[in-house]
């Protein structure tokens, strides 16, 4: 759990530090700006932005109910934020694993990746597709519906 948030931690610390500079030359409005640029940096980076995490196991279990595609993702991911960004509001129906949270979960995706943890992996109808395209995940999500 607590490593998703290392990143965003670290983030937020350092515009604190960042921001310090412009408060004691007197330009606290500079300061704001660059505090804000890395709240936004660090929510964007945190796990708040992503539908919640189930584990790998349940969301095999659901997937297979349901036929809903299954991301396997991280914190910190560009490419899962491009993905769960250019889904928009369909991201919710998908079931989202964290592979940080999960050690199946880390499993599943170093078994469909040779052994590497790239993510996002995306588990249709049980084959997996490493970062594919955001617009083929929503064909997949509408089919499955």
């Amino acid at each position: 759990m607590m490593r998703a948030w290392i990143l965003p931690i670290l983030l937020v610390f350092c515009g604190s530090v960042l921001a310090a500079g412009p408060v004691f030359s007197g330009t606290p409005g500079t300061a704001a700006a660059v505090l804000l640029v890395f709240v936004l940096l660090a929510g964007v980076n945190s796990p708040l932005i992503f539908p919640r995490s189930i584990g790998a196991l349940e969301a095999q279990r659901r997937s297979a109910a349901d036929g809903r595609p299954v991301v396997f993702w991280r914190p910190g991911c560009k490419y899962c934020f491009r993905l769960r960004i250019r889904l928009g509001r369909s991201a919710r129906r998908l079931h989202w694993v964290d592979i940080w949270r999960d050690p199946a979960g880390a499993a599943a995706v170093r078994a469909a990746n040779d052994g590497n943890e790239t993510v996002p992996t995306v588990i249709v109808a049980g084959q997996p597709h490493t970062n594919p395209d955001p617009a083929w995940v929503r064909e997949q999500l509408a089919r499955s519906a």
